[in-house]
């Protein structure tokens, strides 16, 4: 079962990169990396104070949207923490150019990450993060619109279940576009440096 969500997983980066390596080959080198993606697109989800959001109530607002889920055990809240760090430091270098960025954090785990889950587990992140959730087949649409991958990992009857799933920090403009991928992996540093070259 691992193994062929490894497969799974393997054949749908050689998909991405090959979809962003036509997107870069499309602009110059100071174009989005992003620019001309097929990635991104609408969505109504659920908030964690229980209201209905649509990525139409982002509009005029640059998005850093990252899937993952609350009961993952390690690389979710790393990741997390570097995003939040990173806007913390753009909040104190930069403001006004932090205050053009809202942080999304979506789901993969609808089952659950109920709305109430995720307020707790977003306010540990950062002040603005919004946590996002839905029924099973919302969050499918839109991880596939946003070109993410994720899987349950079935271990017997077990409720301590995993998922699998990409690592993924997408930024997209004000109209929705899709801009670059975000290195949460390098850090506050790195997060907050990629988003103020980004973000005009």
């Amino acid at each position: 079962m691992i193994e062929t969500a490894k497969s799974r997983i393997s054949l749908f980066l050689l998909l991405l990169a090959g979809v962003l390596a036509g997107a870069c080959s499309q602009g110059g080198s100071d174009s989005p990396p992003l620019e001309g993606a097929r990635i991104g697109g609408p969505f109504a989800l659920t908030d964690q104070n229980g209201r209905q959001v649509k990525d139409s109530d982002f509009k005029g607002k640059h998005r850093l949207v990252y899937f993952g889920f609350s009961y993952c055990p390690d690389v979710c809240p790393v990741d997390l923490q570097s995003i939040g760090q990173g806007l913390r430091r753009l909040e104190k270098s930069d403001p006004a150019v932090a205050a053009k960025v809202q942080p999304i954090f979506i789901t993969v785990d609808p089952e659950r990450d109920t709305p109430a889950v995720l307020k707790e587990y977003v306010a540990a992140f950062h002040p603005r993060l919004i946590g996002l959730t839905g029924t099973p087949e919302q969050i499918a649409s839109v991880a596939k619109a946003y070109g993410v991958y994720y899987a349950k990992r079935e271990e017997g009857n077990s409720k301590d279940y995993l998922m699998d799933h990409m690592r993924i920090a997408l930024l997209f403009g004000p109209e929705g576009q899709p801009i670059a991928i975000v290195p949460h992996d390098k850090g506050a540093d790195g997060v907050a440096s990629e988003l103020k070259r980004w973000v005009a």
